[in-house]
Order: structure tokens, then C-alpha cells, then sequence
């Protein structure tokens, strides 16, 4: 999944349509400043639970009531509500885990990993010998918000709308559903064909409670796919339409939405239809949510560490760097630490910028550590520094250098590289855009800009208004085309390489901005999505390493952590380490 936060090229928040990375924890490093290094609550942990059943275990000391006020210093929130169209992570992690429910999901377990269990299946489904073929049985007492049953054609449904890539362009079932489903590259969709509607579509089928669906590859880890939201019901017909259903989905979690703002405010109240019997994993403590985006960081900042009344039942999801010494040393267990799956990258056009020499010069003129303060990161803590696409903790990363050694900004090794090049006697020309309503992403840029500079480069820096991704993500949109160099945060929507290469370097992908596009390495790709399972791990991290080193496609400009401050009345301060969020799904306020 994408990162939240439409930030400078470079990027700098984080978060997936779930998935997750397994195993452990991005490596904390001695924060900029000084200060106490914190220990992380782990990244996802890779383990599953096929027969865990609701209601979900209580939270010791919760009780119900009050009113939880998140605050999101410069994260826009969610584009859409429609589930299907879901794949930021501020918008998933707020949706998962308490409006849209989908065939799978995460728990939590008691070290604080993600665990995979049931949604609305009622296990985590069952495969033909080669995995071309998945059935989940669906629960027969989930409902809708308005009490009516969720039904398995009402699933199917839904599963079926993600194939529609030109009603939902950038969503993750344009990377993935059109990837593995049998027969999806000739399906245009439920809205988009000459006779919309899915019983044309013949891949997905419903007899009794089970929904099975055919894959056109073996695709072993349709379990963690299930977890998306797109893995979810709609409403039949025209109730689903994606013009309004964006607006206000029909919820089947323990919340629905009683108001949205976009990039402004969304407010959840309880979803009295919701039955916590069949639900595994979530929890109905609060009987309401504010969530308020695009905030300022230096006022919530204050609010959280002064104590204010209304800090008291708020919790913010980052912290500026200028307070961490401070916020570290008074808070205790109410800052959590937490790693996620994610990676952040700058993008050259492959086509564009085609010498490797250039795209290294790129990565040494990066000003990595200025860049993460500028917005409102802190180094060593909530970012550090990046050599491969697959983060640590995944199964199967390797430890590699791409240039002998970490690269780090050093403006004459840059210089250097252009010259060898061909490009040492102007300056080399960048053009790239930054999102000017954060006034965080535009002192990021700024920071970008200097450091490009001095490394050899004449960087043309665009300001606009709305997400960097609504231009990178449309390949007709004229400024994209003017564009050299873009960026991506992709938070792998299951826990592998299987998940993360393809998406990001796939030619192609969605969320290929860079326009990679090696046809030795789709066809390794494609062949190790088939080979046994236990060797697929080693497999996507060698071809992560010999990607990298050969060809250098894309710039991994950090591993993402995040910081969040609870208030004195939130009960349960922890983390969800499948998306490198707030643990909404458990948290109370404390009466």
C-alpha cells in the first residue's frame, strides 16, 4: 500500500492496505540531538491463527464510552471511503480496523505481533494442491449496519469490483486482484464493460457460504491478500456506485461514518449491527472517533506535552523531532515506538535518467537526515537509513550495499558520478513535484532542492495542491509527463517480496513511478511466484540484491518507524505492526 502522506518527492510518512512484513523490528538508532533510544514494538510477525473465533479476547481494564480524537499532523487522510478504492495507509488503518471488514485480518498477539485470523470467513480459507484455487466460507452472522446479513454473493461482489481498473485506477486490486485472478486481464469490471456487472466474470463463484475464486499463477498467499479491504463486501447494484459510495460506505465493522471532511475530519460512531461474536479480532470500547487530518505538528505537539484537558483522551500519530528528547524522557509508555513494513523511495524515470552513474548521483545528492526533520521525522527513530527495497525483518532480505558501503549524502561522490557520466560540465536537470499544502513537505523539499544542488544537479521543483500520487499514478496526466524523477511509499500489502517487487519494479505496476522496465526481471518474477513456497523467501532476496546492484532502478531513501503519543486517558498505548499505525482495534478510554 501506499504511504498516507503526500509528501516532498521523497517522501517521508508511511502505511499498507494491511499486509505486513515478518519478522522483526526496523533497527532503532541514536535519535539526532540525543535522547533515550527507544525499544520498538516488533513489525509484523508472519504467524497465523486459522481457527480463532469472536469475540475477540477483552482488554484488560477496558471499559466502554468516551470519545477517542486522533490527530494526524500532515497526513491529508483517506481520497476515497469506498473500500475497494482503499490502499492509503492512513485511510486503511483507520477503515480495517473499524468500519470495512474483508475475508481476513490482523490481530494482535501478546508480544505485540500481527497475527493473521479470520474476518468474515470463517478461517483463513483452503487452496488446491497448487494454489490455483482458493474457497473461504463466509460467516453466516456478520451483518451490515442495518442489520442485514453480509452475503457470500455480497463478498464476491466485492472481491469482483477490485478487477475494475478504470473505476479504481490506483487501487490495490489493479497491482494484484488483475495479477493472480484467472482471466482478469480480459476483464474490464463491473462499471467499466459494455455490460457492467460481474456474471461475466466467471473466476469467482458462490455456491452455498463459500466464495471460491480461481487464480490464473498459483498465488500461495491469497490469505494475506484477504486482508485487504478490497477482499470485502458491497452492497448489490447500483447501491455500490463508485461516484457516492465513496462518500459513505455501508459499514460491517463496529463503527460507521457519521461524517467525513475530506482531508479534514471523520467522525465514527458505534455500529449498534455489529455483532462481537463474530467478529475474531476488533473491540467496540469507544462509542466514538475523531480523526483530524492535515494538523499542524507543532500545536499538537504542545497539546499532547502540556497536558491540556483535551489531550487527555487524544492521541496524535507522530511528534516533531525537536521534541522527542523531551517527549521521550516525560511520557513513558504513552510514546510507543513502532516499526512498520514499510519503505520509502525516490523514483528516477528509468527512461529518462537510463545511467545508472546518474541514478547513484542521485542517491549521494539526497540529503537523507535533513530531509526527515525538515518533515518532522526523527532520525535513527522514526527513520532510518535504506539499502534495499525489502525492509528488514521480511523473510528472506539480504544485508547488501549497493555501493560497497551505505550510501549517505556526499554532494562530491554525486558530482563525481555525473562526470563520469558524460555531465560534469552543467548541471544535470531535475524536474519534480511537492505537496505545498504541507508546509512540512515544502521545507522537506527545500532541503532536497539544496542538496541536489550541490551534488550537480538543477532541480525544477513544482509545488501543488493535491496528492504528488494523483499525478504520479496517472501516466496521461501532463505534468507527470514533464516529470524526471517521482517517489513512492509502499507498505507491501502481505508479508513478502512477492509483494513488494512486482509492485514497485513490475513494468508496468501502478505503483512502478519510476517506469522500471527489464524484461529479464519480469520474467524472473513471474517465475519465482511459482516455485514451492519455503524457497520463495531466499528467492525475492537475491533478486532484490541483483536488482539493486545492476541495475539501481529506484533510490530507497529510508525504513519507516513511527511515534505515537497517546494521552493520559487512552487505555492500551500500543501500536499495530501490520501497517505501523495506532492499535485501534484495542484501544479504550479510561473512565
Amino acid at each position: 500500500m501506499r504511504g498516507s502522506r503526500a509528501l516532498a518527492c521523497a517522501l517521508g510518512a508511511a502505511v499498507v492496505t494491511l499486509a505486513a512484513c515478518a519478522g522483526g523490528p526496523v533497527r532503532p538508532g541514536t535519535p539526532a540531538g540525543g535522547g533515550t533510544v527507544r525499544s520498538i514494538a516488533p513489525a509484523a510477525g508472519g504467524s497465523k491463527d486459522h481457527t480463532r473465533e469472536g469475540p475477540a479476547a477483552p482488554v484488560e481494564g477496558a471499559t466502554p464510552g468516551g470519545t477517542i480524537t486522533v490527530h494526524l499532523p500532515g497526513a491529508p487522510g483517506p481520497d476515497s471511503l469506498d473500500p475497494t478504492a482503499g490502499w492509503a495507509v492512513v485511510g486503511n488503518a483507520i477503515q480495517q480496523a473499524l468500519v470495512s471488514r474483508s475475508l481476513t485480518q490482523y490481530a494482535r498477539d501478546e508480544e505485540g505481533s500481527p497475527v493473521l485470523v479470520p474476518d468474515l470467513a470463517t478461517d483463513l480459507g483452503s487452496h488446491n494442491d497448487d494454489y490455483t484455487e482458493w474457497t473461504f466460507t463466509i460467516r453466516d452472522d456478520a451483518t451490515w449496519q442495518d442489520g442485514s446479513p453480509v452475503t457470500p454473493e455480497e463478498v464476491a461482489f466485492g472481491i469482483c469490483r477490485s478487477l475494475d481498473a478504470q473505476a479504481f485506477p490506483a487501487g490495490p486490486g489493479t497491482q494484484y486482484s488483475r495479477t493472480y485472478f484467472a482471466g482478469a486481464s480480459d476483464y474490464d469490471g463491473p462499471y467499466s464493460g459494455d455490460d457492467p456487472g460481474c456474471e461475466d466474470y466467471d473466476a469467482i463463484t458462490v455456491d452455498g457460504q463459500d466464495v471460491t475464486i480461481e487464480m490464473e499463477r498459483p498465488f500461495p498467499d491469497m490469505d494475506y491478500w484477504g486482508a485487504v479491504m478490497a477482499m470485502g463486501p458491497a452492497p448489490l447494484g447500483d447501491a455500490a456506485d463508485p461516484a457516492t459510495y465513496r462518500q459513505q460506505p455501508m459499514a460491517t465493522g463496529p463503527y460507521l461514518v457519521e461524517s467525513w471532511s475530506p482531508a479534514e475530519e471523520l467522525v465514527l460512531v458505534r455500529n449498534e449491527a455489529w455483532d462481537a461474536g463474530s467478529d475474531p479480532a476488533r473491540h467496540q470500547y469507544p462509542h466514538r472517533w475523531v480523526f483530524r487530518f492535515s494538523q499542524d505538528q507543532a500545536m499538537v505537539d504542545e497539546m499532547m506535552l502540556s497536558g491540556t484537558s483535551e489531550s487527555r483522551t487524544s492521541l496524535a500519530t507522530s511528534l516533531g523531532p525537536g521534541r522527542y528528547t523531551e517527549a521521550s524522557a516525560a511520557l513513558g509508555e504513552r510514546l510507543v515506538q513502532q516499526s512498520s513494513p514499510c519503505v520509502t523511495t525516490l523514483a528516477p524515470d528509468y527512461a529518462e535518467i537510463d545511467e545508472i552513474e546518474v541514478r547513484k548521483a542521485l542517491a549521494y545528492a539526497y540529503p537523507y537526515e535533513d530531509v526527515w526533520i525538515a518533515d518532522g521525522e526523527v532520525p535513527g527513530v522514526t527513520r532510518d537509513y535504506a539499502s534495499s527495497v525489502m525492509p528488514p525483518g521480511m523473510d528472506g532480505r539480504r544485508e547488501f550495499q549497493v555501493d560497497g558501503a551505505q550510501i549517505t549524502y556526499d554532494p562530491e561522490r554525486s558530482r563525481e558520478l555525473l562526470a563520469e557520466a558524460g555531465h560534469g560540465d552543467e548541471p544535470y536537470p531535475i524536474t519534480m513535484i511537492y505537496y505545498e499544502l504541507d508546509r512540512q513537505a515544502g521545507a522537506a523539499q527545500e532541503q532536497i532542492t539544496t542538496g541536489l544542488e550541490e551534488g550537480g544537479f538543477e532541480v525544477r521543483a513544482i509545488p501543488v495542491q493535491e496528492s504528488p500520487y494523483n499525478t504520479w499514478l496517472d501516466p496521461d496526466d501532463e505534468l507527470n509527463q514533464q516529470l524526471n524523477v517521482r517517489g513512492v511509499n509502499l507498505c507491501p500489502a502481505w508479508p513478502s517480496g512477492a509483494a513488494l517487487l512486482p509492485a514497485l519494479l513490475g513494468a508496468g505496476a501502478v505503483f512502478n513511478t519510476a517506469g522500471f522496465d527489464e524484461p529479464e526481471v519480469d520474467e524472473e518474477m513471474d517465475r519465482l511466484a511459482t516455485l514451492p513456497l519455503a524457497e520463495q523467501p531466499d528467492a525475492w532476496g537475491r533478486l532484490d540484491e541483483q536488482v539493486m546492484t545492476d541495475y539501481f532502478p529506484i533510490i530507497p531513501t529510508a525504513y519507516v518507524n513511527q511515534l505515537f503519543v497517546f494521552g493520559a486517558d487512552i487505555g492500551n498505548p500500543t501500536g499495530d505492526g501490520s501497517m505501523g499505525t495506532p492499535n485501534y482495534k484495542d484501544l479504550y478510554v479510561v473512565q
